[in-house]
């Protein structure tokens, strides 16, 4: 098993670096596909088709107002904007 992180976002990288989440070597990708969560610890944001497929599905919520939507948020938006960070073991029927 190893760790994904799946943003696009350079800040949030720094964010879980700072947050002892992830560490240099974890792969960082734009973009999941099934073959690539399968069985990995994911980080990021992902429909639930792909959730179901992790061994470890890590959430990083971050609340951020709508005026902000859609641009490049610093770290310290990240910092401000993050809420507590969840893991979930999510299960397909």
């Amino acid at each position: 098993m190893k760790t994904i992180v799946v943003t696009r976002h350079k800040s949030l990288i720094q964010f879980l670096i700072e947050q002892k989440i992830i560490d240099q070597s974890d792969e960082v990708v734009s973009h999941a596909t099934e073959e690539l969560v399968e069985g990995n610890r994911v980080i990021g944001v992902l429909p639930i088709h792909l959730a179901a497929l992790t061994s470890e599905y890590v959430n990083v919520p971050i609340h951020v107002p709508s005026e902000l939507r859609g641009e490049e948020l610093s770290i310290e938006e990240i910092r401000k904007y993050a809420q507590p960070i969840k893991t979930y073991i999510v299960n397909q029927k």
